[in-house]
Order: structure tokens, then sequence, then C-alpha cells
């Protein structure tokens, strides 16, 4: 609605409401700024901000430079979550090898660049990637829950909130996930009705009663020359147009939702965060574009998976057929082992 997200928020609190504070900030545990020398918030804020195409260029060297350790490939958070996430989850206990990630990786004129080396083990780290983002961040249920979360918050967004958070920052910086669940909590008690419905809804979320369930699902990879943007997979609206128009004539009313999670394995070569990442070639020493390798080029852009979430489970098969019309049937098993 405001056209915001949480790096443009955040970057308005750490100017105005922490600057002061940062300004203020002299050592930290292994070092002492010199006399005149002091943080710049403007600063932190590029850091935390993604390039856009008309920003990428902008700002000193040295901070472009920091800025592809936190937007590009390969980040200091997501190499991070990356290893945690797959060890708590019981993925695997050494997803990838973020030593020999680290070992080939340097800064060189053209900025962050990885040794022609290490490139299997990027390789490694992206698949494990998109692998947890396919099999947890993507889970069925987790997105079953941000489908009932998107509902709610649609109707309760006026009774939580008083508007833009960037004219309201304090009372953004107080809004929590534990003062939203105790504050939700007691609307079922309201006396005004329509708060007390919605409050009957949440209730029944606290309870873990979600009205949404997964009907069928189907992922799409698409591959260096498919046109994404101008796939039906890129519309939710008319994506459910076409799937209804594939149901049976008696579906053809059925409540259903659609929801198409998008993950990112690479950006494209002319995006902003593409012009983060490079690769030293050690046979001519000559530093190219990732893009320009074999290796690299055979992953996949992005992928989609595609799920109808329905109220019960008594026309899966209806919907399965109605999406294998628009993504091609699954592949049929061989007759044998051999």
């Amino acid at each position: 609605e405001y056209r915001l997200n949480h790096e443009i928020v955040g970057s308005r609190i750490i100017l105005d409401a922490l600057g002061e504070m940062l300004r203020g900030v002299r050592r930290n545990p292994n070092s002492q700024m010199i006399d005149g020398e002091r943080l710049d918030p403007a600063q932190i804020t590029f850091l935390i901000m993604r390039p856009s195409t008309t920003t990428a260029g902008d700002g000193p060297q040295w901070l472009r430079f920091l800025r592809s350790l936190f937007c590009g490939l390969y980040t200091v958070d997501n190499m991070d979550f990356v290893l945690r996430d797959a060890y708590m989850s019981g993925y695997s206990t050494r997803a990838f090898d973020i030593d020999r990630l680290l070992r080939y990786s340097m800064f060189t004129q053209r900025g962050f660049t990885i040794h022609e080396r290490g490139l299997a083990a990027l390789e490694r780290f992206l698949s494990v990637r998109g692998d947890l983002f396919r099999t947890v961040y993507y889970h069925r249920t987790v997105r079953a829950i941000d489908l009932t979360l998107q509902e709610l918050f649609i109707d309760s967004k006026r009774d939580l909130f008083p508007g833009n958070p960037l004219e309201h920052l304090d009372e953004y910086m107080h809004l929590t996930e534990w003062s939203l669940l105790v504050h939700v909590a007691e609307w079922h008690r309201s006396s005004d009705p329509r708060l007390q419905s919605l409050g009957v809804r949440w209730k029944a979320f606290l309870a873990r009663h979600l009205r949404w369930k997964m009907a069928c699902e189907r992922t799409v990879f698409f591959a260096p020359g498919q046109h994404e943007e101008a796939s039906v997979f890129s519309d939710e609206e008319a994506l459910e147009k076409r799937i209804r128009k594939n149901l049976p004539y008696e579906l053809k009313d059925i409540v259903f939702r659609i929801d198409v999670p998008r993950h990112v394995y690479r950006p494209e070569a002319l995006a902003p965060t593409a012009d983060q990442n490079f690769l030293f070639d050690p046979a001519t020493g000559k530093i190219h574009r990732l893009n320009e390798r074999a290796l690299f080029r055979r992953i996949a852009l992005s992928f989609r998976i595609c799920r109808i979430y329905a109220e019960d489970s008594r026309h899966n098969a209806a919907f399965a057929a109605a999406m294998d019309q628009i993504t091609g049937p699954t592949a049929v098993d061989d007759a044998t082992n051999m």
C-alpha cells in the first residue's frame, strides 16, 4: 500500500531514530576510531539497501565493494542461515563447503570475485539454498499459514496500525510479534461485532486451525531465455482464471486459493545484483562475469512452486488435472528398475 519494504523502513530508523547514537560510536571489541573519524549512518543504510538499476554505481568504491558482501549471490547473511537452517531442520549437518567458498573468494578491481577453483562450491551453495526454499521456507504448511495471515492482515490492518510506518516510526518500533499476538487474542471479547468476528478468526488461527489445505503442487523452473514475467505463473489472478477454465463445469465456482512463491537461484545478467560477483580465471589471469561459464549458466535463473489450496481434499484430482493442462503432466515411472 505504501510501496515500502523492511529495508526502506529500516533505513529510516537508522537515519532518524538511531543516527545520533551511531555517530557517537567510537570503538568495537577489536579496534578504535582515530581522531576525526566517525560512523556515517547514511553509509550504513547504503549497505543494507539492495542496489537498483539507477543506484548500482553510486557511492565510493570501498563502500560498493563492501555492499557486495550483503547483496549478491552469496552473502554473509545467506551463508549463515543456509548452514544453520540446514543443520537445525535435519537437511544436512554440512550443507556446503563454506571453508572452500571463503578461501577462493577475494576482491579484485572488478569487485567481489570467486576463483575458478571455488566455482563448484558456489554451485553447491546455490543448490542447497534452493532446496531449503522448496522444502522448508516454502513448505506447504508454512505457505498455508501465510495465506491465512494474509487474509487476516488485510481485514485487520486498520485496527493494528495507524497508517504509513514512515509517518509513525515510534508506533512501528513498538509493533512486535508479541504485542500483535496479545492484541488480537482479546478481540473475540469485543463489543464491536466486526472486531469480534475478526477476533474469532484470530483465535482459530492461534489455535492452529488453518482454513487452507494444499490440493495440488507443481514446480516450474525458468532457464536463461525463458521469459518468466510473460508466463501465466507471474500473475496469480491470470493463473486462477486458467485453472477455473480447466476445471469441470460443476466446479467452476469452487472456492480455492493460488500460491506461487518464487525463488531466484541467480539474478539475470542485466539485474543490478548480478553485477556484484565475478570470476577469476587462473589460466588467463582475467576476470569475467560469472554467466560466461557453462557450469554457472546451467543453473536455473529461478523457480516457482505452483500450488492450489482448497478448504478440503475432495477435489484434489480435478485440481491436479487442471494444473497439468498448464504445466504439463508429471513423468510416468519406467515399467521396471532396469
